[in-house]
């Protein structure tokens, strides 16, 4: 089943205007508005979230909103470059998966059907999404459905900031919404409040006929588009200076293996090309468009450059049982739509010297199984704080050299969260004689310990006294744990002196 996100950007132009002034941007919480020209008047075109709070809106003359706001912000409006920007914007996004367009003046539209588990899920995928602009400073909400119109919908009418229709919800997220959610005309839309219909549900218990005779076919190919009967291509946006191959079928394909044959021939003409320029690909897109204008896609990610086209080849067949040819496919485009440059290596004969066991193929057949985010390493980091001093790496990420400490002991296994624990211990310096941890009482046996481990002040002011004091225990079955007291043991502004389980050796 398809599945479709809006990102709605309500303030793009100001958020525009104020990233590209950079420091010299008038403050945040100065209200600023772009004005521009309607016929012999000039009238507000935009305003951002101060100004909106403020009472100016879009249309309103710029004598009346310097009145309501005595020292506003005003600068020239450019649909031009505000259009341009939100095309750039568009391929920024290639990142999260391969359909993608600008859905002008104020979104973007996304097809992330089938790509959704490489963002880690669809909640996490869209939380990344408006997270990643809000620290770019553009506000934006999103929303994702089975159709463009009901995604388009939901994330400029919907009560949420972030909204997630089930897949398969037909009508019901749709009965709520204001009439201007179908994207019908504003007039059509006035018309038809004064006829007594106020919201879409309102509509759909309408016959068709009547509705048509009136006001023509747009209110039900509106209607069929958000229920996602009538189909609503969407055509991706590419990069200008994009690696890619296509192939158009004088008739339609859609056996899995005609697919897959054709899949290794892009990948001989794509990883040419990429020869050519010195390239090798870290993300490969496969489109394939069908004869009903509706586009089916596979993403395939490298954790290294690759070239290889047997390699490459493989990884993309792996998912051609996701594709559904509907009616068949007229074209396919393979495009790498992220590439690093890769010189050619020369294999190195055994005889002379010893290499290392490439691993990259297996971390790349597992990337696209799993996710990117499932598949990483871990790094140290400079901080003595145990939950701060390792960090998640990309799988094949360069070795840069650092270690921990060896001096002390660590778990094999560290705790996300370190667990309360209710023990039985003398202060300020003895192990626990022995310990609750998740109902279960544990005798200690041996004990070795203790090891202070002081808070980062440079970091938290509340670490300023925070002292924790760790003990290696080994119970009478033979287990070993971390465990902590927070504080010193004597002074109550170093740390509340309760008891925490923090790792497990192996």
């Amino acid at each position: 089943m398809a599945r479709v996100v809006s990102l709605f950007l309500p303030t793009w132009p100001t958020d525009r205007v104020r990233r590209k002034a950079g420091d010299a941007a008038p403050p945040a919480e100065a209200p600023l508005v772009l004005i521009g020209r309607d016929k012999n008047r000039r009238v507000v075109l935009a305003a951002d979230a101060a100004a909106l709070a403020a009472g100016l809106r879009p249309g309103m003359p710029v004598t009346k909103a310097q009145v309501l706001v005595p020292g506003l912000a005003i600068q020239d409006a450019d649909r031009q470059a505000d259009a341009e920007a939100l095309e750039r914007l568009a391929v920024w996004m290639l990142r999260f998966a391969p359909i993608v367009a600008p859905d002008p003046p104020d979104g973007i539209v996304i097809d992330t059907t089938g790509a959704d588990h490489l963002h880690g899920g669809e909640v996490a995928m869209l939380d990344g999404l408006v997270g990643r602009l809000a620290m770019s400073g553009i506000v934006a909400r999103a929303a994702i459905a089975d159709s463009w119109g009901a995604a388009h919908a939901l994330a400029r009418y919907g009560d949420q900031a972030i909204r997630i229709a089930p897949a398969g919800h037909g009508h019901l997220v749709l009965e709520p919404l204001a009439l201007e959610a179908l994207r019908i005309a504003p007039s059509t839309a006035a018309e038809l409040r004064r006829l007594g219909f106020q919201r879409i549900g309102d509509l759909l218990k309408q016959p068709r006929a009547p509705l048509a005779l009136r006001f023509g076919p747009e209110i039900g190919r509106r209607i069929d588009q958000a229920l996602g009967n009538t189909a609503e291509p969407i055509d991706p946006v590419r990069p200008p200076d994009i690696v890619e191959v296509r192939r158009a079928f004088a008739e339609p394909i859609g056996a899995a293996e005609t697919i897959a044959r054709y899949i290794g021939k892009l990948v001989d003409k794509l990883c040419s090309l990429m020869e050519q320029r010195g390239l090798g690909a870290r993300r490969l897109d496969l489109i394939c468009q069908r004869v009903d204008s509706q586009a089916q896609a596979i993403r395939v990610g490298m954790a290294m450059p690759v070239r290889d086209a047997k390699r490459l080849t493989k990884l993309l067949c792996d998912k051609v049982e996701t594709i559904a040819p509907g009616f068949g496919i007229e074209m396919m485009i393979l495009a790498a739509t992220s590439a690093d440059p890769l010189e050619r290596s020369q294999a190195v004969s055994s005889l002379v010297e010893e290499t290392e066991p490439d691993v990259s193929d297996l971390i790349d057949t597992l990337m696209n199984r799993v996710g990117e985010r499932a598949v990483y390493c871990l790094a140290p980091v400079a901080s003595d704080v145990p939950e701060r001093s390792v960090s998640k790496v990309p799988a094949m990420a360069p070795d840069t050299g650092a270690g921990w400490p060896g001096h002390w002991l660590r778990p094999a296994r560290l705790l996300p969260q370190p667990d309360p624990v209710e023990t039985v211990a003398l202060l300020p310096d003895h192990p626990p004689v022995s310990f609750t941890w998740r109902g279960v009482r544990r005798r200690v046996k041996r004990a070795d310990g203790p090891e202070r481990v002081f808070g980062e002040w440079w970091k938290r002011d509340a670490e300023v006294m925070a002292v924790r004091d760790y003990f290696r225990v080994e119970d009478d079955a033979g287990e070993r744990y971390w465990l902590y007291r927070a504080g010193d043991g004597e002074d109550a502004a170093t740390g509340s002196h309760r008891w925490f389980l923090h790792g497990v050796f192996g």
